[in-house]
């Protein structure tokens, strides 16, 4: 059974056959921890759900088929799916990372990783020259988000990836944002795509999970020894609802895409807004590079507000619709304070020199109504 090309057909159809011995439509949850062996150790597929299951196989077959990849791997976190990821390192490996990047991810850099031995590097990966500058022998992996956690910046993945095949190193690209929508970094020289899929592919804030998709079959045969090994795969039920939110994935990233940029515009000509980032803007400085490269433009935008962080304060306390939360992507809109929320981690040092102040603002802009949202933003401004 096909499951089209394009996004809008493939996201319904991709790993969704239905069931060969029911009939069913929609695949059944198989709640089953272990399977009958015919002899021990000879089973037909299946042993121990740990290993595999076919709620997750089903969820994989949708994960890679949404990327344009060949194999596609479920956790329990996108955390999770990013520590598979280091694993494929050994110690005395060096790791390059674009310097704005999500907290946890950092964190986990920085404070669990680094003692192993691997080195982690932060720079401003929206310099090819600097990237050029800062691969050694022992260079092994580019860890990119682009768009970037809060800031918005948007990274070359092309010429990351030229960059990094020169070096003999993997390019792994956290895609979260953009979601497999409007951005495919496989096809644009990436080595590993990494999602959150607690956020757009998830989609309604009820689940925590994380993938990984790639195309190169040693990287897959070494990955899935990592997700068996370590054990952090979801449960059956948790696979099922993320292959269900798949199933609307382009239909809410377009209206995530056409409130975000009617919000932006709107923040950009508003007297109490200093600043507004969001690429689908054709005034932002990379817009270019965000449109050669994206196809689409998501639902996050940042701003500054004019004043000071009690200014802040009161904004927030007056908004209705946007509930203030940490995390994204869902078809509720949120509005987060990165440096005291999400990215209170980061070394302050690093925030301050990034942006992140006390005055910064990150909005996950919904699926409701393009104008009562935008209402909502207008009255809370005052």
């Amino acid at each position: 059974m096909g499951i089209g090309r394009k996004p809008f057909t493939r996201v319904v159809h991709a790993g969704g056959e239905p069931d060969p011995q029911t009939g069913a439509v929609m695949r059944p949850i198989y709640q089953t921890s272990t399977y009958a062996q015919t002899s021990p150790g000879e089973f037909p597929v299946y042993d121990y759900s740990r290993a595999g299951n076919p709620s997750r196989t089903s969820l994989e077959e949708a994960l890679a088929a949404i990327e344009n990849a060949d194999h596609g791997l479920a956790f329990a976190s996108g955390l999770a799916a990013i520590q598979a990821v280091l694993q494929l390192l050994e110690p005395g490996d060096e790791v390059l990372v674009c310097d704005d990047v999500y907290g946890g991810s950092g964190r986990l850099f920085r404070k669990l990783y680094a003692k192993y031995g691997i080195g982690f590097q932060f720079i401003d990966m929206t310099s090819v020259e600097t990237v050029e500058a800062a691969c050694t022998a022992k260079t092994k992996l580019l860890w990119i988000e682009t768009p970037t956690n809060p800031m918005m910046k948007i990274i070359d993945i092309e010429a990351m990836s030229r960059i990094a095949e020169q070096h003999g190193a993997w390019v792994a690209i956290d895609n979260t944002f953009a979601s497999p929508i409007f951005q495919k970094p496989l096809e644009l020289g990436a080595h590993i795509v990494v999602h959150s899929t607690t956020k757009y592919i998830g989609g309604h804030s009820d689940i925590i999970g994380g993938a990984i998709m790639v195309s190169d079959p040693e990287l897959h045969e070494r990955l899935q020894f990592i997700q068996f090994a370590a054990g952090s795969v979801p449960s059956p039920f948790e696979c099922f609802l993320v292959h269900r939110s798949i199933k609307t994935l382009a239909v809410r990233m377009h209206q995530h895409e056409k409130n975000a940029l009617a919000v932006a515009r709107f923040l950009s000509d508003h007297r109490r807004v200093r600043r507004v980032s969001y690429p689908g803007l054709e005034s932002d400085p990379q817009h270019a590079l965000a449109r050669r490269q994206m196809s689409g433009f998501s639902g996050v935008v940042n701003f500054d507000l004019e004043g000071s962080y009690d200014d802040v304060v009161r904004f927030l306390g007056k908004l209705e619709l946007f509930s203030l939360a940490e995390s994204f992507g869902g078809v509720e809109s949120l509005i987060n304070h990165p440096e005291r929320m999400t990215h209170a981690s980061v070394p302050p040092e690093l925030r301050e020199k990034l942006g992140i102040g006390p005055t910064l603002l990150r909005l996950s802009v919904g699926i409701e109504d393009t104008d009562e949202l935008v209402a909502d933003l207008e009255q809370a401004l005052g």
